[in-house]
């Protein structure tokens, strides 16, 4: 069955246990579980096997018994459990299979997704993924796993059933029309056009022309409609009615009146004998119509994981024997030395070991520029080569590329429930029933008060009602939105990790920042040498790194590093000394070369007054400056700091225009900290502070401003951004911070913060505009479809018009979010 099995025994993951001392602890703890017989720990393999006295009771136990773990110290993950879900079609199918789900012992949540027809499960202990597949197939849906693999064949797989049944709809719909169009023309061309009904009495006659009706109706319901019937019917006697049992039901009941009319007529009240074979045929023909464009649009939404898989590389040229061999993506392990030449894409994540290329990184970070590639470097599978021969040896393969996370972090957004949705679940959870109720109370209120013939209006009014009520605009009022803004982001180099970010960006208040590698490029680089008069800037910097070459200070290594940039060969030196508290000094080139502070200057009776305004100006920017002299003389001042990066000045001008309040909050002294602040033109500065002091300080904006976005990089970092409302991780800093985060930026630069938040609100607003299509929809219209009109004005609506009006709330909803795949970013 799951985690249960007929004799009543189920089994849970436990973490934290050390020693033999922990397994009792545990075993003593799920002893004391009301209806546990029995518990045995396995501290090798981390599982603990219980055993119930009565099987039916393991769903009520199973939550105790992990109530009881946690108690007593230790914890029991949560797995994940991705499911393909075919057949439904409406916001109350969705229902139903979370519903289903959610009865299986051992699943803590289901959350399901119309748009990307899946089903993310959440499980507590071991549990059976055909125990899920039953229970789904049970409710009356049919389900398999989705496998998340680098070669993408999961994606492939969905990619071709969806195209199946975009042409399995569209062969149904032609073979609907090509019947429909001549059983409407027969009736409803007799009604619009008096002489065309003459000619229809005149030469096949009225009663034939039924029997025509007939016959083509029958083939429409009975073959491209059977679907209707096949999943609505089952529904329905299981007293969970959908959108399909409406349809069913719906289209029966014009159907079945109509025959009644055509072969036994007395059965009816004198001047209700009509037939309504036209509404049958036409409304199945409409709504395939609505599933079609529906099914083509889903299509549309969901290209961005498509873009993303095609970026995919399908084989690899791998070195083998001193042989170089194709083979398939599947086949490459770590530590392959993988051959990639100008034009090609890199097909797994890697460092190279041969070669010097320029590679384009667009699709990871969205930066334009290609990024330089030499011995050392790191590469990631999906970008493409540009014009240098590499090769480099294989780190990370399979599921475990930045690609295939980056994947799995957009499906996880896509496939997320908006707290929005809630309200949704709410009320389609009751709307089918209410909505049947709806028409039979319309039926029975015509019967009785409706003028004659009494019958015929009861019919079609009922049948107007349960066909234009469909939710399915409101079952993909949310998840569309969030499939093709999620998508969107993802170009932009934006990734939602948790799909709720999506909505809590939009009511941020408040970006509290990190400055070390978040503001800044977060290492230190030579900012400024300022020479005097006589010195050149090549002799000056390659003497200084001369000296500084000695040293492993991180200023000292941004002085060589600069050097070496710009191609200076640094001499050897001699007498290397260190003075204590003042700075080094050693002979370049027969030189005497001294660098420090201004205080070692006046130590060794040197004056720096010619440097004072630009020494103001370095002190403004919170940078502190040294000095170097050279045989005796002042030659240059020269200062290091962590630069501001270029793209951070616009990024926080972007942030101010988006009405926000920027706050830095930073472990680095105060003076530079309101420096930088400064430059900025940042609101708030909180400065010298640890760890759980950001954290603290989080709390305290959160308190006074309201929703607050936390971005930073660093381990330091993990704590505030899992603190904020919203965690921002800069994509280039490390895996803890990635971790903690709900947002990842993978451009590096806080430019994607107002993308993410600009999107945000474009997207909830598109949602916000869906919602209010399908749910004013079925409220305006309902009451039409059941003839409130009629006694002001003789308004009716006709069901075939009604069928209409449901498939284009649709299509209306699928094409007002495919609107966001044009969002401009903001920077």
């Amino acid at each position: 069955m799951n985690a249960l099995t007929k004799s009543g025994a189920f089994e849970l993951s436990v973490e934290g246990m050390t020693c033999a001392s922990c397994v009792g602890r545990v075993e003593r703890a799920l002893k004391k579980v009301p209806g546990v017989q029995e518990a045995v720990v396995n501290l090798a393999t981390e599982k603990a096997s219980l055993t119930v006295a009565d099987p039916a009771q393991a769903a009520a136990i199973l939550p105790q018994a992990v109530a009881a773990i946690e108690k007593a110290g230790y914890a029991v993950p949560a797995q994940s459990v991705d499911l393909q879900v075919g057949g439904m079609t409406c916001a109350s199918c969705v229902g139903r299979v979370e519903r289903a789900l959610k009865k299986v012992p051992g699943v803590q949540n289901a959350v399901v997704n119309l748009a990307t027809e899946r089903a993310s499960v959440q499980l507590q202990g071991s549990v059976d993924v055909s125990s899920l597949i039953a229970a789904i197939e049970k409710a009356g849906y049919e389900a398999q796993p989705v496998q998340h693999d680098a070669a993408a064949t999961g994606e492939d797989a969905a990619a071709l059933r969806q195209a199946q049944e975009r042409e399995s709809l569209k062969r149904s719909l032609i073979f609907a029309t090509v019947f429909a169009l001549p059983v409407f023309v027969l009736e409803m061309g007799g009604h619009m056009v008096p002489a065309f009904h003459h000619w229809i009495s005149g030469s096949i006659g009225t009663q034939n022309s039924w029997y025509i009706q007939f016959v083509l109706t029958a083939v429409v319901l009975f073959g491209p409609g059977r679907r209707f019937f096949e999943k609505g019917v089952p529904a329905l006697l299981r007293a969970a009615p959908d959108m399909n049992s409406l349809v069913a039901v719906g289209t029966s009941a014009a159907f079945a009146y109509s025959v009644v009319a055509t072969f036994v007529p007395q059965w009816l009240p004198a001047g209700t004998v009509n037939v309504y074979f036209e509404a049958a045929a036409v409304i199945v023909a409409l709504i395939l119509l609505g599933r079609f464009l529906e099914a083509r649009a889903k299509g549309n939404t969901s290209e961005a994981i498509r873009r993303l898989v095609q970026l995919q590389a399908k084989t690899a040229r791998v070195r083998k024997g001193g042989v170089v061999q194709e083979i398939d993506i599947a086949q490459v392990r770590a530590g392959d030395v993988i051959e990639v030449r100008p034009g090609e894409r890199i097909p797994v994540d890697g460092l190279v070991i041969e070669g010097h290329s320029f590679v384009d990184e667009s699709m990871i970070s969205g930066e334009p520029v290609p990024v330089e590639k030499a011995e050392g470097a790191e590469v990631v599978g999906g970008t493409v080569n540009q014009n240098g021969a590499l090769a480099f040896s294989a780190t990370k393969v399979g599921a475990d590329t930045l690609l295939a996370q980056i994947i799995r972090m957009v499906e996880q957004a896509q496939g997320s429930k908006l707290p929005i949705q809630a309200l949704v679940d709410k009320i389609t959870m009751w709307f089918v029933p209410a909505v049947m109720a709806a028409a039979l109370l319309t039926f029975v209120v015509w019967l009785i008060w409706g003028p004659d013939p009494a019958l015929s209006f009861a019919l079609v009014n009922a049948v107007a009602v349960l066909i234009i009520a469909c939710p399915c605009a409101m079952g993909l009022a949310t998840p569309t939105s969030i499939m093709v803004g999620t998508g969107r982001a993802a170009q932009m180099g934006v990734l939602l990790r948790k799909g709720e970010a999506l909505q809590q960006l939009k009511d941020a208040r408040v970006v509290a920042v990190d400055k070390t590698g978040t503001l800044t490029r977060g290492r230190p680089e030579l900012t400024d040498l300022v020479l005097a008069e006589g010195f050149e800037r090549a002799v000056v910097l390659a003497q200084v790194a001369a000296v500084e070459d000695r040293s492993e200070h991180p200023i000292a290594r941004a002085i060589v590093d600069a050097a070496k940039s710009e191609g200076l060969e640094i001499p050897s030196i001699s007498d290397f000394a260190s003075v204590t508290g003042f700075g080094v000094r050693a002979v370049v080139l027969g030189d005497q070369v001294e660098i420090g502070a201004d205080r070692f200057m006046r130590e060794l009776g040197l004056s720096v007054d010619g440097f004072a305004a630009e020494a103001e100006r370095l002190g403004s920017e919170g940078k502190t400056p040294l000095y170097a002299a050279i045989g005796g003389k002042v030659a240059a001042m020269i200062a290091v700091a962590d630069p501001i990066k270029p793209t951070t000045k616009p990024a926080i001008d972007a942030l101010h225009a988006l009405g926000l309040k920027v706050a830095m909050i930073t472990g680095d002294n105060r003076h530079t900290a309101e420096a930088i602040a400064r430059q900025l033109g940042i609101d708030e500065v909180v400065a010298e502070v640890l760890p759980g002091g950001k954290v603290e300080t989080v709390k305290r904006l959160k308190a006074e401003h309201g929703t607050l976005a936390y971005v930073g990089d660093g381990i330091n970092d993990a704590p505030a951004l899992a603190e904020a409302d919203v965690g921002i991780a800069i994509g280039t800093g490390t895996d803890i911070a990635i971790e903690a985060a709900d947002v990842v930026l993978m451009s590096g630069d806080l430019s994607g913060v107002s993308n993410a938040i600009a999107l945000s609100k474009a997207t909830m607003k598109n949602i916000g505009e869906n919602l209010f299509w399908a749910f004013a929809y079925n409220v305006a219209l309902i009451p039409v479809a059941a003839g409130l009109l009629y006694p002001f004005n003789g308004m009716l609506l006709s069901p075939v018009f009604a069928a209409g009006a449901m498939a284009l709330s649709s299509v209306f909803v699928l094409s007002n979010a495919l609107r966001l795949k044009r969002f401009k970013p903001v920077l």
